[in-house]
Parts: C-alpha cells; sequence; structure tokens
C-alpha cells in the first residue's frame, strides 16, 4: 500500500477532513504530532482506508514521528503484511530512527510473516519451526511458497555492532533478548554474552537489579548476565566471585520461579565450598527433576573436586536412586568424578549397572574405572561398543578399557 504524501500545509488542507493527529503525520510535523499525543490523540487512529497512524509515518519514512507513535502506545499489529516497510529498505534510507522504530520489539516479530508474504506473494499458512542455527543456539525457521527464513536479525545485529565498535545500551540489548524469550535463541545469547564479557562495575550493577523484576524473563536475563561475568572472569583477581556466590546463595532461598531458579542454582554450583553447598542442599528433593539434576552436578566442582561432606554424600546416595534417569546420571557422573572414593558410593555406582537406562550404565561403568574398581571391566563388556547416537560413550567406557589395559600390565 501506497500511503506517502507531501508535507507541508498543502497536505494538511488535503486531508482537513482527517483527525488532527493523521493531518500531522502527513505534514511530518514531530513537534505536533507530540503534542497531540500528550494532549490525548489516540495513537491508533486511522484513515478513511484503514492506514494507522504509525504505518503512515513508516511508509513516509519517518522515522522520529513512528517512534513518538510507539512511545505513547501505537499498535504497529493494525499494519497489513504488506505494509511494512521492508527492512532493508529503511536501513538504505540512511534514517537511524526509522530503522530503531521497526526493530522495535513490538514491530520486529511482524518481520519473518510479513517479509515472507512480500518476497513470495504467497497467502498460505506459514510454517514454523525451531532449528540449530549453530552448536549452542537456536533459531524459529520460518516457509512459505518455497522460500525459507530465520528470525535471527537481532542476534546478527548484535554481532555486527560488536565488529564495528557500536556500544548499545543495557537495555537495549535486554529488549532485543526478551524478544526472543528462549534461552538458547540466539538473540538471548549473543546479548548475555556480550554484556558478560563487558565485566564492568556498570554492567554488573544493572543486572543485578533485576532479582526484583515482577517478570521472570527479565530475572532470568539478569541470572544469566551476572553468571557468565563470574564464568568468563579468568583474571587472578576474579573480581566478581565473591559478589557471584553472595548474590546467587541469597537469590536461591527466595526464587520461586522455576526457570530462573534453575539458572540460579547452576551459578551457585560453580563455586565450591560450605556456603555453594548450604544453599543447594535444599533443592536435592525438589519436585522438579531439573533442579534435582542442576544440585547432582552442583556439587561436582570440576575439575578438582573435593572429597564431599558427610550431608552432601548422603544426598548424592539419595540422587543416584532418584526416579529420574537423567538424575540418577548426573549424580552418578558426579561422584565418578569426585575425588571421594568411600566404598558406599563405589557400591551405589556398582549398583547401576543394571539400571534400566543405558546412559546411566555407561557412566556408572566410567565412574568404577576412575574407582580403580573391577566391576567396570564387566559393566563395559555387556554394554558392548559405543554406540554413534549417544555421543560421548567412547571416551566413558574408554575409561573401563584404559582400566583393564594398566591392570593387566600392558
Amino acid at each position: 500500500m501506497n500511503t506517502a504524501a507531501g508535507t507541508g500545509a498543502g497536505a494538511i488542507g488535503a486531508a482537513d477532513c482527517e483527525p488532527a493527529l493523521l493531518c500531522a503525520v502527513r505534514a511530518g510535523d514531530s513537534g505536533l504530532v507530540k503534542r497531540l499525543l500528550l494532549e490525548g490523540s489516540d495513537a491508533d487512529v486511522c484513515d478513511v482506508r484503514g492506514t494507522s497512524a504509525f504505518c503512515l509515518a513508516v511508509g513516509m519514512r519517518s522515522g522520529a514521528i513512528a517512534q513518538l507513535l510507539l512511545m505513547h502506545g501505537a499498535d504497529p499489529g493494525l499494519c497489513g503484511p504488506d505494509s511494512l516497510l521492508p527492512l532493508h529498505e529503511a536501513v538504505d534510507s540512511g534514517s537511524l530512527a526509522l530503522v530503531d522504530a521497526l526493530l522495535d520489539t513490538r514491530v520486529r516479530a511482524r518481520y519473518d510473516d510479513s517479509e515472507l508474504r512480500r518476497r513470495t506473494g504467497a497467502r498460505g499458512a506459514v510454517v514454523r519451526i525451531r532449528v540449530q542455527d549453530d552448536e549452542f543456539n537456536s533459531v524459529d525457521e520460518y516457509s512459505l511458497g518455497g522460500m525459507t527464513v530465520r528470525d535471527g536479525h537481532a542476534g546478527i545485529l548484535t554481532r555486527l555492532e560488536e565488529l564495528l565498535g557500536i556500544h548499545p545500551s543495557f537495555e537495549e540489548l535486554m529488549d532485543r533478548a526478551l524478544s526472543h524469550p528462549d534461552q538458547d535463541h540466539t538473540a538471548w545469547g549473543s546479548s548475555t554474552i556480550l554484556l558478560a564479557h563487558r565485566r564492568n562495575r556498570e554492567t554488573w550493577t544493572a543486572a543485578a537489579s533485576l532479582r526484583t523484576h515482577p517478570d521472570p524473563s527479565h530475572r532470568l536475563f539478569g541470572a544469566e548476565v551476572l553468571r557468565l561475568t563470574h564464568l568468563f572472569d579468568n583474571s587472578d583477581e576474579d573480581a566478581f566471585a565473591g559478589p557471584a556466590l553472595d548474590i546467587f546463595a541469597d537469590w536461591s532461598a527466595e526464587e520461586a520461579d522455576l526457570d530462573v531458579l534453575t539458572e540460579v542454582l547452576i551459578a551457585v554450583g560453580e563455586h565450591a565450598g560450605p556456603r555453594a553447598e548450604a544453599a543447594l542442599l535444599p533443592h536435592a528433593g525438589h519436585h522438579d527433576a531439573r533442579v534435582r539434576r542442576v544440585v547432582a552436578r552442583g556439587f561436582s566442582t570440576w575439575p578438582s573436586p573435593p572429597a564431599v561432606s558427610d550431608a552432601v554424600h548422603k544426598v548424592l546416595l539419595d540422587l543416584m536412586s532418584d526416579p529420574d534417569a537423567g538424575v540418577r546420571h548426573d549424580a552418578c557422573l558426579t561422584v565418578a568424578d569426585g575425588k571421594d572414593h568411600d566404598p558406599v558410593l563405589t557400591d551405589a555406582m556398582a549398583a547401576l549397572l543394571d539400571d534400566a537406562d543405558r546412559r546411566v550404565q555407561v557412566v556408572a561403568v566410567y565412574g568404577l574405572a576412575l574407582h580403580h574398581d573391577e566391576r567396570c571391566v564387566e559393566g563395559a563388556r555387556r554394554l558392548g561398543p559405543p554406540q554413534p547416537a549417544h555421543p560421548g560413550e567412547e571416551h566413558y567406557l574408554g575409561a573401563a578399557w584404559r582400566y583393564e589395559w594398566h591392570r593387566d600390565g600392558r
């Protein structure tokens, strides 16, 4: 739809029967638009053809006015699938204000659908699936009329800004991540990693302030930025280690949302010592298996796990007999990698050689081999060669072969 019109008094006169806000938009008068909005004009007002004020502003390449309308609650959803300006045309226009308006969270989500319809001319249903985009991140993939696009544009923008030395604010990067509120989406991952690598007090404070945010997705974003900030700090002073443990230990005792609690407990498990242990133990009997798995692995402070305390010893024994196979697997792996070769723990791993889940059996073989227990040999023999469908089996079963090799003096 061509909504462009002339600007100035002539344009207002040609449309003098229209609401004042639409006349101001057609005139390109951002000052008047702002005043009318502040006086209560409807930001979603439409002309006789159904074209909204926002859609009209975008069509006229008036980024400042489009931003004003969004700030006052304009609904981009009133724009039809063919009336949004293609992003590449906004970029070609050279107007940063226009590009910023179209990169607003409420607008950007409409592009995968509208761009496909514009480029293919198809009117059928858009097929949407989740696909892996790289080793760690995924995206949504949209297909229509033989054409396929992915919604990783926010991640692309973040990467390009990094390469060009552009420094977007914490809030801007958070908005990009929250437009795709899945931790494994490339938009989320690119934002949290970039912020974590800044390793400065300003970013830390902004992330920490989200701990009390009413929206769980904001709390999750803040928790991940804090966790990665400490994780990526390879400096000798490790300035964020103490503050990270302090905030996460307290946070774990009060967080109710499952996703946020899981992230917080992962962060706790990346520390060693009595305070981390005390924060993990209360969650060992959590009703959700995801949390119990995080607790099981949290007691392993790789690469140098210490001998466990009596309380952790008991919890690990309980978790190795958990109803959930994933929990049993992770608890067994923690015991396997640990320095505590208590016979009770070793016998518990041996009992898992008869587990119903092959993954648990494989890790039990691995643990017995590391604990120099003869039972690993028979366990590996019963399992047979590594299965390609289960990554890591060659490593775990290889521990039994190496044990047998050294046992026989070869």
